[in-house]
């Protein structure tokens, strides 16, 4: 049987990690796939990179278009990232009845759906295990492994610079910004690093797994995002104390009246095992009502465990190439005609424990004026800390940790708060999830 032949879009980072990885395994990966698979075709603007990388013999172009409408291709693998022309190159190669990976999260949590539908029509394949987490196959254990289950939740750390960042927060003492000046120049965090530590970039990969494990549209611009730049080193010491650890989750949990999407920073128990997930490694807890909690572990960025992800993704196309398109596993893991209708909530709407630091007057009867608003709004307190202010300071920080409440509501009286004359500035506010 004739070798498979797959067309590179980019020989960066991933891209020439795949291409490393497919020749240095060949022959693993044939016994896997149960055929030849070799890289014919790339395109880079960087012609001398196929040199660098030792890839004899591949034809190189610097205009991706000529890969994709090459008719020796069979898998166009798509690792130049972004929206456009991304997006018109993987549309273009399934017109051409061209199979396709991506490693693209952006790509797919925006136009995932017309992408679908197209491969769909075409009886083609879109595979994307990359897109979310790096090495770790957690798109596979979602649409295959898990299959059996209703999903109720999923929770995880599917940026890295930004654990990075917190990790150094609280091993450390470590400022915000200090941090992030050294996750830049370690090549973690982007010059604009607004897509990691604004959680634009977990919420691209949260759409994706909320679609799989709920069987709903991708609907990114639905996902609530918030970022850690305004985490500072007391709130870190502050859950430190009351028995948490602070994590940029991202979470999506099927209720009754709907889905909550949403990314942000957390209080989360340092008992729990993905408390302790550190550095730029990636982890993902997901809660099956028959399997119960299972929890991957790994790598979400780097050449080769990227790489790891698109191979595996090719593997599985030159598996099934020959078989009938209705039968293979679906993209989103249901059906294309029983995706469901349920509303993705907004986030007035759900509902969450709260750890709030406010800063007040160092006065009579303060904590008693604040536990009085949250009294009034139904906020019970599961507990406090209220700090002795510093030699000369007027001011104190009071820590409430509250038990789980509405965010509407939660809001509502915040402003209250806010709006005392004894509160000295903005509340902070982070969420909390005991993932139970």
């Amino acid at each position: 049987m004739k070798p498979v032949k797959i067309g590179l879009l980019g020989l960066g980072t991933v891209g020439g990690g795949t291409a490393t990885v497919l020749q240095r395994n060949a022959e693993e990966i044939s016994r896997r796939a149960g055929r030849g698979i070799i890289v014919d075709f790339a395109a880079t603007l960087e012609i001398e990179r196929a040199e660098e990388l030792g890839l004899e013999g591949l034809r190189l172009t610097e205009n991706a278009f000529d890969v994709v409408n090459d008719p020796d291709i069979d898998i166009v693998v798509e690792l130049i990232g972004g929206y456009s022309p991304a997006k018109e190159l993987v549309l273009q190669a399934i017109a051409n009845g061209k199979h396709v990976v991506t490693a693209n999260k952006a790509l797919i949590a925006l136009h995932g759906n017309e992408i679908f539908a197209k491969a769909q029509e075409k009886g083609v394949m879109v595979t994307f295990e990359a897109a979310v987490a790096g090495g770790i196959p957690i798109i596979k254990a979602l649409r295959e492994g898990l299959s059996a289950n209703k999903i109720n939740w999923i929770a995880g750390i599917i940026n890295g610079t930004g654990n990075f960042i917190l990790t150094e927060m609280r091993e450390k003492g470590r400022a915000f910004d200090d941090v992030l000046a050294e996750a830049q120049a370690l090549g973690y965090a982007e010059k604009d690093p607004t897509f990691d530590v604004e959680g634009i970039d977990a919420a691209h990969k949260l759409s994706i797994l909320s679609s799989l494990a709920f069987g709903i549209p991708l609907q990114f611009e639905k996902t609530y995002t918030e970022g850690i730049s305004t985490i500072t080193p007391e709130d870190v010491e502050y859950a430190d104390e009351l028995g948490y650890t602070i994590k940029h989750l991202g979470i999506a949990r099927r209720t009754e009246q709907g889905i909550e999407q949403r990314v942000h920073p957390t209080l989360i128990p340092k008992t729990r095992l993905i408390a302790n997930v550190n550095g730029v490694m990636n982890a993902v807890l997901i809660m099956g009502d028959a399997v119960g909690p299972t929890l991957y572990y790994g790598a979400g960025a780097g050449d080769e465990p990227t790489a790891s992800a698109v191979v595996a993704d090719i593997i599985d196309i030159v598996r099934v190439m020959t078989s009938d398109p209705n039968n293979r596993v679906p993209h989103l893991a249901f059906q294309p005609d029983q995706l469901a209708d349920i509303p993705v909530l907004p986030l007035e709407a759900i509902q969450t424990a709260y750890y709030l630091r406010v800063c007040v007057l160092d006065e009579p009867g303060v904590l008693a004026e604040i536990t009085t608003i949250l009294g009034k709004s139904n906020i019970s307190v599961e507990a406090f800390i209220q700090k002795q202010p510093k030699v000369g300071e007027t001011k104190v920080d009071i820590i409430l940790l509250t038990q789980r409440v509405n965010e509407g509501d939660m809001n509502k009286a915040l402003a209250q708060i806010e709006a005392l004359t004894v509160t000295c500035s903005h509340v902070v506010k982070i969420r909390v999830e005991t993932l139970k």
